[in-house]
């Protein structure tokens, strides 16, 4: 910069010192409140009871102001749009999460119902204030089974209750797992799992714990399940190859499970492969299709649906199961099942499980929400949104349900379809219950590797996180460290483990720039408005 420079600082006002300040100014003297005074604000009136029925079960604020002539058509070509991609996640879903295929429909069903009475609306985090109705919201999140979610329940019921524990002899010689009892197992776990994991969000949710999220930054969340989502490929390969494989769990599971999965390769079923290899191109191809021609559709071709339809029909015709040893579903039980309460002696084994699950699924409903609030330009209320999630998981879980959190596939065809509210979710609901009830035992033929490729093809998404690095790399480089951390951790340790280790790698971030932030002493440069750091500008 041409010219010398001087710096300059005055201050025009006179400047007291304590006791004068205290002299000038007149401090008022503390006041204690009575007994009765503190005893009348703990009273709850009618109207503290109303404001708290609304905030509990928020639909009761924008139902009756619903508009149903500008908004019921919207929701039900909504609901049955993302009734119809349910339908074939939740069975994917379930076989990832190491569960009878019903058990997924069972978590597309109830909990999403549920969802429609707890569901964050006004003041909360899925709220979009629009100027044509007044106060009343339009609703994006859906709520649902995830990927991640599904896989970390996978990786304990494959540790806690693996397959090996219920060999049964043949014979006297050849030993084979009873299914049946493993299954039951299996689900009387997770329903507890579910029912924990309910506990926990609740419970954080009313002490007003929202605030934690802050310490799961976008970085860490993002790497956490980007890492997750090579578990879920990894763990459906066996599916795709039609091999078996042994159940590992724990640190280095993943290296485990790759090098078992080569050994087993001269072993692949070639039939499975084709099938698993046809179906993922075909879904891929109209996926893009779907997203080319977004505009000009009315709603997205359904292929996932499509494929189970069609792949199942091939497989009852030719009979793929018994001529080809390509590995089917089996039976889907009709009908709905009673409420179960969940297996106490459980809990000491699974608490931790549980709130990790309770955390992720959270910080994923969050993270998309958060998506929706910079689109739409509404407010999160983090609290509201754990009470909603821990109440659908809580009372899920007594119907055999696994933990759900929000899909962004899903809320993403709800807004495009013209979803504006969570009645959309009903209709969605209501397409799985017909199905439970009526069309469930028709898919006992469906390959399993159909639901591989159907998991494998949603992973895109996931994957496609990849790119934060070069943005992060430009951008900053501590939240670059953070997401190169959760990933590796995640990765090596397991998703339990993997995700301590990654909060607490970002809890060290976080005081690594509180202790040493950057931070400069600014002076006036002579006869401008310009301030420049003095240690850097003479």
């Amino acid at each position: 910069m041409a010219g010398e420079m001087s710096l300059t600082h005055r201050a025009p006002h006179k400047v007291l010192s304590e006791a004068e300040l205290e002299e000038v100014a007149q401090r008022k003297p503390p006041t204690k409140p009575s007994l009765y005074g503190c005893l009348r604000k703990t009273r709850c009136s009618s109207s503290t009871a109303k404001s708290l029925l609304f905030r509990f079960l928020p639909f009761l604020r924008w139902l009756p102001r619903y508009p149903i002539k500008d908004w019921l058509l919207g929701d039900i070509v909504s609901g049955f749009s993302v009734g119809i991609m349910h339908l074939p996640q939740g069975l994917a879903y379930a076989l990832l999460a190491g569960l009878p295929p019903v058990t997924g429909l069972y978590s597309s069903f109830y909990p999403v119902f549920l969802y429609f009475f707890f569901g964050t609306s006004r003041h909360n985090s899925v709220e979009v204030l629009v100027p044509t109705f007044g106060s009343l919201p339009t609703l994006y999140l859906f709520s649902g089974p995830f990927a991640v979610i599904s896989v970390m329940i996978g990786s304990l019921t494959d540790s806690l209750l693996p397959s090996e524990n219920f060999l049964e002899s043949v014979n006297g010689s050849n030993a084979t797992v009873n299914e049946e009892l493993r299954d039951a197992a299996r689900v009387e776990l997770v329903a507890t799992i579910t029912v924990l994991t309910g506990i926990f969000q609740v419970a954080l949710g009313l002490l007003q714990f929202g605030f934690v999220v802050t310490y799961l930054s976008d970085p860490l969340v993002r790497g956490y399940t980007t890492a997750s989502s090579v578990h879920v490929l990894v763990s459906q390969l066996k599916n795709v190859f039609g091999v078996s494989q042994g159940e590992h769990s724990g640190p280095l599971s993943l290296f485990v499970t790759v090098i078992d999965l080569f050994k087993k390769l001269p072993d692949t079923n070639v039939g499975t492969l084709v099938t698993a290899l046809i179906a993922m191109v075909a879904i891929l191809i109209v996926k893009e299709l779907n997203h080319k021609f977004a505009a000009k559709l009315p709603m997205p071709i359904p292929i996932e649906l499509i494929t189970i339809i069609v792949s199942t029909g091939i497989s009852y015709g030719v009979n793929l199961n018994d001529k080809f040893g390509i590995s089917v579903v089996g039976n889907i039980p009709s009908g709905l099942k009673p409420p179960v309460a969940p297996k106490i002696s459980y809990f000491g084994q699974v608490a931790g499980n549980a709130f990790a699950i309770a955390v992720v699924g959270y910080a994923i409903c969050i993270s998309l929400g958060k998506i929706f609030a910079l689109k739409h330009g509404y407010k999160v209320d983090s609290n509201q949104e754990l009470i909603a999630l821990g109440l659908s998981n809580f009372l899920g879980g007594f119907f055999q349900c696994f933990a759900i959190s929000c899909s962004m596939s899903r809320s993403l065809v709800q807004e495009s379809t013209g979803g504006n509210s969570q009645v959309a979710g009903v209709i969605a609901s209501l397409v799985i219950l017909v199905t439970i009830l009526k069309i469930g035992e028709l898919f006992r033929d469906l390959p399993k590797a159909i639901l591989a490729a159907i998991i494998i093809v949603n992973l895109k998404g996931m994957f496609k996180q990849f790119s934060d690095l070069s943005t992060l790399w430009k951008s900053n480089r501590v939240d670059l460290l953070v997401w190169i951390v959760t990933f590796v951790a995640t990765l090596l340790l397991n998703l339990d483990i993997g995700l301590a280790v990654s909060v607490a790698f970002g809890l060290l971030t976080v005081i690594f720039r509180t202790q040493l932030p950057h931070y400069s002493i600014l002076g006036r440069v002579s006869d401008t408005d310009v301030y420049r750091d003095v240690m850097e500008y003479e």
